[in-house]
């Protein structure tokens, strides 16, 4: 039998869900209504932590484009945040030109950490 404290704690992933849903200008009305739930169930996920149905997780995650690797996978390497997966959605939408400078960018801020470390 599981106990109680074996339960995963949700919380984290409510709050991520929260800031990616303010991120997007979408209220919690909007969202329930997108994925056909009650604006007060995705109240209770974003605050309290509820356990989502999976149904729901999966609708949420895809709505807002939220990793749950972060989540469930936290010791992995290969975890993409939701920050780099918003980003990676950004880059994606991207022409070659606009493509370079956001290399340039990468490279300068890559060259501004190696001289901070010397």
């Amino acid at each position: 039998m599981r106990k109680k404290e074996d339960k995963y704690d949700f919380k984290a992933f409510g709050l991520a869900i929260k800031e990616a849903r303010k991120k997007q200008g979408l209220t919690r009305e909007q969202v329930g209504a997108m994925i056909e739930i009650d604006p007060r169930y995705l109240t209770n996920i974003e605050n309290k932590g509820q356990h989502p149905s999976l149904q729901v997780l999966y609708d949420l995650v895809s709505l807002l484009n939220v990793s749950v690797d972060e989540f469930f996978l936290p010791a992995s390497g290969q975890v993409k945040n939701s920050n780099r997966r918003r980003l990676e959605k950004q880059l994606d939408t991207f022409n070659d030109k606009e493509m370079v400078i956001m290399e340039s960018v990468a490279d300068g801020i890559i060259k501004s950490k190696e001289v901070e470390e010397n």
